[in-house]
């Protein structure tokens, strides 16, 4: 096998017929959590002042690999099967999604050593691990997973419309009481809405709250109808994956049963 077919094996995803991740795209995945766990910890001044020097050799090191790594895939796209010449594969490859991710890190790996305030985008290093473990052995599970979301889609649709109309009315219901009383919380439909989302999704920052009796009891529909509405799309979205476990799991047993029978034919 020469260096590019063992280059093509490691490195392009689905090139091994399971799907598992290759050892090397194993070392890709952790490098990759490294050098964001890095970014994370240099946005800290108690980390970044005394070990700066340090901080750039290791995000200088991160960007070098994925550098390799990046040239390493363009070296070996040739081997993908398919038409087309060498330099035609190449150029499939860096015009692909898989490819504009990679190269989209590599840039942000670097941009920060010409961009002041650009570490933040290191980030974006985290899109390399979505699209590893979209093409691994994962993307049936998610494939699965989405099937039964959209199967699904016109029961949230649903969950989500009586959300809204809960909201509208919580936001109009307290403009019309406390409008006067807090103009600047509840002087408009748009301005109650704030309130009124905040007050759905149970989180409740306190910034802004009914003080008369009957805006109380808003609050207190709006806060129950929230808690009921958030447990109705929980419900629905784990029965989406129950459903699509079960599936992947009978299809799996239907392949090894015929498996089975192939073999003892």
């Amino acid at each position: 096998m020469t260096l590019r077919e063992r280059l093509h094996q490691q490195l392009h995803i689905g090139s091994w017929p399971n799907g598992k991740l290759t050892g090397l795209n194993i070392v890709v995945v952790w490098t990759i959590l490294a050098a964001v766990g890095v970014s994370i910890a240099a946005t800290e001044p108690l980390i970044r002042e005394p070990y700066n020097r340090e901080v750039l050799i290791a995000e200088l090191i991160f960007g070098t690999i994925f550098l390799l790594e990046y040239l390493a895939r363009i070296y070996a796209a040739p081997e993908r099967e398919g038409p087309g010449s060498d330099w035609s594969k190449r150029w499939r490859f860096v015009i692909s999604p898989i490819g504009l991710v990679d190269l989209l890190v590599v840039i942000v790996s670097l941009a920060p050593f010409f961009i002041a305030n650009a570490a933040v985008l290191r980030v974006i290093r985290l899109l390399r691990i979505v699209s590893i473990l979209k093409f691994s052995r994962f993307s049936a599970a998610m494939r699965e997973i989405a099937g039964a979301l959209k199967e699904r889609s016109y029961d949230l649709l649903v969950c989500a419309t009586l959300a809204f109309v809960l909201v509208l009315l919580g936001a109009a219901g307290l403009y019309w009481i406390e409008g006067a009383i807090q103009p600047q919380a509840f002087g408009s439909i748009p301005r109650a809405l704030w309130w009124a989302v905040i007050t759905l999704t149970t989180v409740g920052y306190g910034d802004v709250y009914p003080i008369t009796p009957a805006g109380r009891l808003i609050g207190m529909v709006v806060a129950i109808g929230g808690v009921l509405l958030v447990a109705l799309p929980t419900g629905i979205v784990a029965a989406a994956f129950s459903d699509a476990m079960q599936r992947r799991r009978e299809a799996m047993r239907k392949a090894l049963e015929e498996m089975e029978g192939n073999s003892n034919i």
